[in-house]
């Protein structure tokens, strides 16, 4: 896998380094701030980009909004935002935009060398994950609540196993029902929950999100369409 990795710290961003290519991945570029991001994307075309939030010269939303102009450019580019802080409106914008495989995991919260390794292999293979913390800041528990109590028992089932990464032909066999139920059980959890329609399928992460934050579970690897 080719990795580049955008960090501005020398230790970890070193770090990073050593940790991927002792596991067998390439890093094509290992950058210190967002100028030249861009273009040594386009140069490089890694597999997944690692990218921290707050970089120079302003150290505030560098790094996300760069996150946000790489989709732009490359809907299906995988992208890993890690960093010790949830940037929540632009947060919000890179998970509700179009887009493939995503993740964002806080840095204090990384405790587990091979489950890191993996979960950057995950998103790299087009998994969304996210680390429940940043779920908990995106999506207030109230504002979830007031719109999970609009869901029958039905809808509320279906959607905790799209949570779980089910596919709708997986959902439709757990529940002994046909697709085509599975499929309107869906879009009227859609509706319910005011996702918005779009072609990337994102508003099946949004809503598997949304189910976290009520329930508390921890977010899982899985489909995100």
């Amino acid at each position: 896998m080719r990795v580049l990795i955008c960090e501005d710290s020398v230790l970890l961003r070193e770090g990073l380094v050593r940790l991927l290519e002792d596991a067998g991945h390439e890093v094509v570029a290992a950058l210190a701030d967002a100028s030249d991001l861009d273009d040594t994307v386009t140069e490089t075309a890694p597999d997944l980009c690692i990218l921290d939030v707050r970089l120079p010269p302003t150290r505030t939303d560098e790094g996300i909004r760069a996150a946000l102009r790489l989709r732009a450019a490359d809907a299906e580019l995988p992208i890993l935002v890690l960093s010790q802080y949830v940037e929540e409106r632009y947060a919000a914008d890179l998970i509700a935009g179009r887009g493939g495989a995503l993740g964002y995991l806080l840095k204090d919260r990384v405790a587990d060398v091979a489950e890191f390794l993996q979960t950057v292999e995950q998103i790299a293979g087009g998994s969304t994950v996210f680390d429940p913390e940043v779920v908990a800041q995106l999506l207030s528990r109230r504002t979830q609540d007031d719109r999970m109590q609009r869901l029958t028992d039905r809808e509320s089932t279906v959607l905790a196993l799209i949570a779980e990464g089910k596919s709708n032909q997986a959902i439709a066999q757990t529940l002994y029902i046909t697709e085509g139920s599975v499929e309107k059980h869906i879009t009227s959890v859609f509706q319910k929950l005011d996702l918005e329609q779009d072609e990337s399928g994102n508003r099946r992460v949004l809503a598997a999100l949304a189910h976290i934050a009520h329930s508390g579970d921890s977010p899982q690897a899985g489909e995100n369409r």
